[in-house]
């Protein structure tokens, strides 16, 4: 039966065994996209010496700021953000005025009828 002409064509053993690597490489390549694509699914391992040393708590590691240095670090750059902002409306007049107050509003004073 496997004799026929018709039989589908047999493989020798390496060809079998290349074909065997090449999936499996096929299948390391998509766990490794998959681990890239979704890093939210963390890291698993089966080797019960694999440790590792959080890099936040190392001795070498920059000093982290409390609450109230972050605060003053976020109130300076605000100040600095509206320093900028004055500026930028200081030196182009040209850009206009804009608010966000619907009630405001002011009448020109060239076209008053006592001008």
């Amino acid at each position: 039966y496997f004799d026929r002409p018709s039989a589908p064509e047999r493989l020798d053993a390496d060809e079998a065994e290349e074909i065997a690597r090449s999936l499996q490489d096929a299948a390391d390549l998509k766990k490794g996209a998959v681990r890239y694509a979704h890093p939210e699914h963390g890291v698993e391992t089966e080797d019960d010496a694999a440790t590792a040393r959080c890099y936040f708590d190392r001795p070498s590691a920059p000093e982290r700021l409390d609450a109230d240095e972050a605060e003053e670090i976020a109130r300076s750059l605000q100040d600095a953000a509206d320093l900028k902002k004055g500026a930028v409306r200081y030196a182009h007049p040209e850009h206009g005025v804009e608010t966000e107050d619907d009630a405001a509003t002011a009448r020109c004073y060239f076209d008053r009828p006592s001008a």
